[in-house]
């Protein structure tokens, strides 16, 4: 981890924060978290999946969270915790030995004011931020450096914007929200009506809002574009990777996963708890079920059905794909010579 810890855990203390069951040496204690295969004596790991079990038995790691199952697996570090799930138990424990940084309430000098902005208190405001005119922020927003806030945007309490977030005029931020580095957020949608015979393409203008609901993250360089006619959506608790894009009048529900360098085309519909795996392209007007899970680099040009997994360019049911892709390769190793 990058950032200093804030103090040792001891095997017990660690056990209570995870509700675990600990087995071995309790007079051990950890000052970081480390994988399997880099920690040392003072470091916290884990071991949620069998296919890490060849890092277990080498490692040095003072204290290592396990599933039941690994339990009693040989060699490795006697101290150990017993956790249902270890990837949600570390949570608890990175909370403590890495608490968030204290931020300070307060306006840089060098931010600029826009006539009519409001704020509760407390606030951070950081050196360059442009606030526009009748801006509303509530408690607990923390704004970094250079950001810039559009003419009556409204952003909920305790958000955090990193540096050199943009939120255009249309915007409404709900509350919890995090935004990292360099996002755009409420820029035009791209949609021009075509020229015909050497005319230039005109502009649709673009008077929808931009809704980011409650509990959501974004993450660096999104862009999330305001809405033509209707306002583009996103859900309560859905996350956005790095570098995805949300085109014009799309809705997106909520506690959807959507990885990095995923496009969605206007009009889209994405229902909750969609997960959109990295490198998604969706075409416009394309309605994606409620639960259903979109392969890396899938190509999704049609409706994809609630709680379906697709994968493949067009995309289609996963086992399809993969029946299909071994068909393939048996015909091409026939056609040479080769053994099917």
């Amino acid at each position: 981890m990058s950032a200093e810890p804030a103090r040792a855990l001891s095997a017990p203390e660690v056990a209570a924060l995870t509700r675990g069951r600990l087995v071995g040496p309790a007079n051990v204690s950890v000052v970081a978290v480390a994988p399997l295969e880099r920690a040392g004596p003072d470091d916290l790991s884990f071991l949620a999946s069998a296919r890490y079990l060849p890092y277990l038995q080498p490692s040095r790691a003072g204290i290592v969270l396990c599933a039941e199952q690994f339990a009693t697996a040989p060699g490795g570090p006697a101290t150990r915790i017993i956790v249902p799930d270890p990837h949600a138990a570390l949570l608890a424990v990175l909370a403590v030995l890495y608490p968030p940084p204290v931020w300070d309430p307060g306006v840089h000098p060098t931010a600029v004011i826009g006539r009519g902005t409001q704020w509760e208190d407390p606030v951070a405001i950081g050196p360059h931020v442009v606030l526009g005119r009748d801006v509303r922020l509530g408690r607990n927003v923390r704004l970094g450096a250079h950001c810039v806030i559009g003419d009556g945007v409204v952003i909920g309490e305790d958000c955090e914007l990193q540096p050199q977030v943009t939120c255009y005029p249309g915007t409404t931020i709900g509350r919890r929200v995090v935004i990292h580095a360099g996002t755009r957020l409420g820029s035009d949608g791209f949609g021009y009506i075509p020229g015909r015979d050497g005319a230039l393409h005109r502009k649709i203008p673009h008077v929808g809002r931009c809704v980011i609901g409650d509990d959501v993250e974004i993450g660096a360089n999104c862009c999330v574009d305001r809405g033509s006619v209707d306002d583009t959506i996103v859900g309560d608790g859905t996350k956005l990777d790095n570098m995805v894009h949300i085109a014009h009048n799309v809705q997106v529900g909520k506690r959807c996963l959507i990885l990095a360098l995923a496009g969605i085309a206007g009009s889209c519909r994405v229902e909750d708890d969609v997960i959109i795996a990295g490198e998604v392209g969706v075409s416009d007007h394309v309605t994606i079920g409620r639960g259903a899970r979109v392969l890396v680099q899938a190509g999704v040009i049609g409706d994809i059905p609630a709680g379906s997994t697709v994968w493949g360019t067009p995309a289609r049911p996963h086992r399809d794909v993969l029946r299909a892709n071994a068909a393939l390769y048996r015909m091409i190793r026939s056609s040479d010579g080769s053994k099917t």
